[in-house]
């Protein structure tokens, strides 16, 4: 299996500068690349079946955050935005988990998919995690299981949706909320969206769409999962220098092992 069994390479051409150009135009724009069907229909089924099978091997668990991410301020009272508290709950299989033939790792390591994500987000390069865990993630989210509002630390992530759920696994957003590089956090923002006051955007995806969001200033959630059909996800994690590792602490919180 090779790229072009994977990723539907007429449709886009991810080769192609031009096209690179205009993703890259796009992301910058909103904030958010979105690439429907980029994934072929047998591709998608083998995704599809691969993260069904590991399921079982998921480890689950839930963790309360702020939606910065942040430990608790004690200048602050509980109720103030930097310090309440929200819920995140799903499943992961990790890095390990994929099989070397698996379509994922092809995506994963193919070069051509990477110098677009280069060009797109236009970092100079990009490496795997060098821990054994952290590169692929497949997540999983039950009825009743949500990722909670928050703000990320890295300035892109990528996704793909494997599997929807019947109602529910809503990908909100509110484009630019807080400028972190100067440290203007808006805790009068993120009150009024955690309050009800203002409404996110909704990002509507079907199963196939690949996503780069930039997510550091663009503070985001799933919604709870509202039918037994689990949401899957693939997140596809990479640095833009060698022999980074997600530290110890952040792997026996997400994946409840070190390797």
């Amino acid at each position: 299996m090779d790229l072009a069994d994977i990723v539907d390479l007429d449709r886009y051409p991810l080769g192609e500068v031009g096209f690179g150009a205009d993703c890259q135009a796009r992301l910058d724009r909103d904030g958010v690349l979105v690439l429907p069907d980029l994934i072929r229909p047998a591709a998608l089924q083998d995704m599809q079946r691969e993260s069904e099978a590991g399921q079982p091997q998921a480890y689950f668990c839930a963790q309360d955050h702020s939606v910065y991410l942040t430990p608790p301020d004690p200048g602050y009272p509980p109720d103030h935005p930097a310090n309440r508290q929200l819920v995140s709950s799903k499943g992961c299989i990790c890095d390990d988990a994929i099989g070397a033939r698996s379509p994922f790792r092809t995506l994963y390591d193919a070069p051509e998919f990477r110098d677009f994500v280069k060009r797109v987000t236009g970092e100079a390069e990009l490496h795997p995690y060098a821990d054994p865990l952290s590169s692929i993630n497949i997540h999983y989210a039950k009825r009743g299981q949500e990722l909670g509002w928050h703000f990320d630390n890295s300035s892109f992530a990528i996704t793909l949706l494997i599997q929807k759920p019947g109602a529910g696994g809503r990908f909100e957003y509110i484009r630019d909320l807080r400028d972190a590089d100067v440290g203007e956090m808006n805790y009068e923002g993120v009150a009024a969206l955690l309050d009800g006051r203002v409404q996110p955007q909704v990002l509507t995806m079907e199963p196939g769409t690949l996503v780069l969001f930039r997510g550091r200033n663009s503070i985001h959630r799933v919604s709870p999962n509202e039918s037994d059909t689990t949401r899957m996800l693939a997140v596809l994690a990479y640095n833009n220098a060698p022999g980074v590792e997600l530290s110890e602490s952040a792997r026996m919180t997400f994946y409840g092992r070190l390797s």
